[in-house]
């Protein structure tokens, strides 16, 4: 069953470790860690991705900061709860972690595979110059009754093919992991800068049911 729902979330992402790690939880005895990993786009710009780490797969007291890393695993969420609301947190949850001297595909820096369902109807809006833009929410099942709850976004002609999508739909994305900074309004007197991540998508099909 696990090796089957690990098939429906795979993410292979390699850049340059940004942070030291900061303790998140524990389970069983076993502490997991974040720490931040700068990804380059083709664009030169780059999405910084929190990684959840292990202590038993990393010296989590040593500084790693400037070093080249691949990271594989999946895109996680959990519900966070601040206040009277909950927050959607991300991060990829790394199952494999591979130092790397020198690195020079940079059309193989960020991918991500997932296999899943809608679980909102999406959110299909045009940009003032004209471009398409859809929002999707997609569960990606988990071992023992969990999923993980993505935001997706895709562009142009997937935009127009995704907004046709039902609640329930069964889909296949492929695409990349990025970061993207956004103002929240806490109320009529203060702003906060804040940090989404979601799937950017390159391909999406209609999977069967």
């Amino acid at each position: 069953m696990s090796e089957k729902v690990l098939e429906n979330n795979r993410v292979s992402v390699i850049g340059t470790i940004v942070s030291g790690f900061t303790f998140s939880h524990a389970v069983f005895g076993e502490g997991f860690y974040l720490v931040d990993l700068s990804v380059n786009r083709l664009s030169e710009q780059a999405d910084v991705i929190p990684l959840m780490v292990s202590e038993r797969l990393i010296d989590v007291t040593a500084d790693y900061v400037g070093r080249t890393l691949e990271a594989i695993g999946q895109f996680r969420s959990y519900n966070r709860h601040e206040g009277s609301k909950n927050r959607l947190v991300l991060s990829v949850f790394v199952r494999e972690i591979n130092f790397m001297e020198e690195f020079t595909d940079y059309t193989k820096t960020n991918q991500i595979f997932l296999d899943g369902y809608i679980c909102k109807e999406p959110i299909y809006r045009k940009t003032p110059l004209g471009r398409e833009i859809a929002d999707l929410l997609v569960a990606v099942n988990r071992p023992y009754g969990k999923s993980d709850y993505i935001p997706c976004i895709a562009w142009g002609r997937n935009a127009r093919y995704a907004s046709g999508f039902a609640v329930g739909t069964r889909l296949l994305i492929w695409g990349r992991v990025q970061s993207r900074e956004y103002t929240k309004k806490l109320n009529d007197a203060e702003c906060e800068k804040r940090v989404a991540y979601e799937v950017s998508v390159s391909k999406l099909e209609c999977a069967e049911q």
